[in-house]
């Protein structure tokens, strides 16, 4: 739709019809001392040609480090095709495809994407996203806990080796309706979260929930078969917190243990969203079909019409704007206007054999990278239990002064420091390699460590 301004007569015409002397005035109850006032930092106008040259010379200044930081966002190679169809004018522009008869495209891709998620983590049903994968799993254990009827406590296991970022978005949205979070340590040695230290938290009134994650924050792989039984044999439900490229290798959520896990979400962001500084990215969240009632945020449904011919539209939609904010489940909205959209056409790019290509190269970089720095005097992983795509690194100097001099000597980012979040590991550094990573990039990476550690 084309922007029509409006002109001065247009302007004094509209003041004229609510009373106001002017459009300064419309503002007059905030106070002066709020005001900004004139802002006399910013530079003259410049034309289009100085704009365009002024922002070719900053790009140039703009490195491109080698990225071994993980931690939860991840640099994957997205096709060219990805963004140059989701930024199309018709997926770039939508956004909320309430009217279903108008919107055929938007709602397929969106129920192409529940079908892929359902197909990953081997559960029935999925939502349309939500904001990212922290917000996910707050929604998914206020989803347990109103469906666990059997359960009268509003207590949730939750490992202490989930990220640290997610466990601080999770306590800001429960805990004030209700919940009682409790954390399980992990091991010290393997780096798992051990069923017995889950066993000794439950508590006399029961758990409603445990959240089982694969891998964990530091790359380790849990035993989730172990802790799907057992949460189950407790009468909690088991809500699994999953990377999704791991899931083309590793056994899905819904076939963990006896039963599976009863709930599965994450973050979306490996598929088809670059880094970006943080975002935006996009969470999803799956469950058995016995819960979908429960399942916040939007789910497409496919039909036929009149005429026999398929077709989509929105259904089940348990949120505050569609019925009444007492019924609602929660009013958390989507990220299904872009980013889905993104993930879903990478996915569709890749398939199953691509995906699992994608997810063997990450984890062989990975093993060839801790090789060729665990072969420096005094570097050694943290932990012993196996590992996807990422391991915690024991360093025998100090973690933050090691990435600083990486980044600067050798434009390499080399992982992320554990000790602000786990003072025990302290001296650990959690490093990454994505398919992205190259053999060079790789051998720099441990030549230029090297050199910081024999320096002193």
């Amino acid at each position: 739709m084309p922007f029509i301004p409006h002109t001065d007569d247009d302007v004094a015409a509209m003041l004229q019809a609510i009373g106001a002397p002017s459009i300064e005035s419309l503002f007059d109850e905030i106070p002066a001392a709020l005001r900004s006032g004139e802002r006399a930092e910013i530079p003259p106008a410049l034309s289009e040609q100085e704009i365009t040259r002024l922002m070719r010379l900053r790009a140039q200044t703009d490195e491109q480090p080698a990225c071994f930081i993980g931690a939860g966002a991840y640099d994957h190679y997205i096709p060219a095709a990805v963004w140059q169809i989701a930024t199309r004018g018709e997926y770039y522009s939508a956004y909320t495809p309430y009217q279903a008869e108008a919107s055929q495209g938007t709602l397929q891709v969106l129920y192409e994407f529940q079908s892929m998620m359902t197909a990953l983590t081997a559960l029935d049903a999925s939502n349309t996203s939500l904001y990212d994968g922290a917000t996910a799993l707050a929604e998914a254990l206020l989803m347990a806990v109103r469906a666990n009827r059997r359960c009268k406590s509003r207590r949730v296991l939750i490992p202490r080796a989930l990220h640290p970022l997610y466990r601080s978005t999770v306590r800001t949205i429960v805990e004030p309706q209700g919940l009682e979070l409790v954390e399980v340590d992990f091991d010290a040695a393997g780096g798992q979260t051990p069923v017995e230290r889950c066993a000794a938290l439950a508590g006399d009134q029961g758990v409603a929930a445990v959240v089982i994650n694969q891998p964990n924050f530091f790359g380790v792989l849990e035993t989730v078969d172990a802790l799907t039984d057992w949460a189950h044999e407790q009468g909690a439900l088991a809500v699994a917190v999953v990377n999704p490229l791991a899931l083309a290798l590793l056994t899905p959520p819904g076939e963990w243990g006896a039963a599976g896990a009863d709930i599965a979400c994450g973050e979306a962001q490996p598929f088809g969203m670059p880094l970006s500084s943080g975002g935006p990215y996009a969470g999803f969240l799956c469950c058995k079909q016995a819960l979908v009632r429960q399942l916040p945020g939007r789910i497409v449904g496919r039909t036929l019409d009149a005429d026999g011919k398929p077709g989509f539209t929105l259904t089940l939609q348990a949120r505050e704007q569609h019925i009444r904010r007492s019924k609602a489940t929660s009013n958390i909205c989507t990220n299904q206007g872009l980013m889905v959209t993104a993930a879903t056409i990478h996915l569709a790019l890749l398939g199953a054999e691509g995906l699992e290509q994608v997810a063997r190269a990450c984890h062989a970089n990975t093993l060839g990278l801790v090789e060729r720095l665990c072969a420096l005097p005094g570097v050694e992983p943290a932990f012993t239990g196996a590992i996807f795509h990422e391991q915690a690194l024991r360093l025998p100097r100090a973690p933050r002064e090691v990435l600083g001099r990486l980044a600067a000597e050798a434009d390499v980012l080399g992982g992320f420091a554990l000790g602000a979040d786990y003072p025990e590991l302290d001296d650990a550094l959690l490093v990454c390699a994505t398919e992205q990573r190259s053999e060079e990039e790789m051998r720099r990476y441990a030549s230029a460590l090297a050199e910081i550690l024999e320096a002193g």
